[in-house]
């Protein structure tokens, strides 16, 4: 494993580790919408973070919409009493599955995930830029 690769890594370790931090801050002080909507921004910016960990190399584009698909995915199963059986035993699976279909969500998840699409695309190729060969002079 390349040295890129580790500390890619290791940001998105620590950014998730942030972003649940923030969420729990949130969730710990304030009450209403704020909460709820922050709530659903910072774990659609958990999710984009561990599509990176997983895969390093994958475009911004494609880790923002697989990180959009999987929230809303979630989100949409909560129609089913699945989600909901399954967090009523565990207070893990209650912060995965979440227990309750809410249309408000849908919309804050990409909140979460474009600012992080655009940095992630900033910095690749700023970095892409670094690295690159400078072209020789006629």
């Amino acid at each position: 494993m390349s040295l890129a690769v580790r500390w890619i890594r290791l940001s998105m370790a620590v950014s998730a580790a942030g972003f649940a931090g923030a969420a729990f801050a949130f969730r710990a002080t304030m009450d209403g919408p704020i909460e709820q909507y922050s709530g659903a921004a910072l774990s659609a910016a958990i999710v984009y973070t561990i599509v990176i960990f997983i895969w390093p190399r994958i475009s911004p584009w494609s880790a923002g919409s697989a990180a959009i698909a999987y929230c809303w995915f979630i989100e949409f199963a909560q129609l089913t009493p699945i989600p909901e059986a399954i967090s009523q035993r565990s207070w893990f699976a209650r912060q995965l599955l979440g227990a309750q279909f809410d249309p408000v969500d849908v919309a804050w998840y990409p909140v979460g995930v474009i600012p992080l699409v655009a940095a992630h695309w900033f910095l690749r190729d700023r970095t892409r830029s670094r690295t690159s060969p400078t072209p020789a002079a006629p």
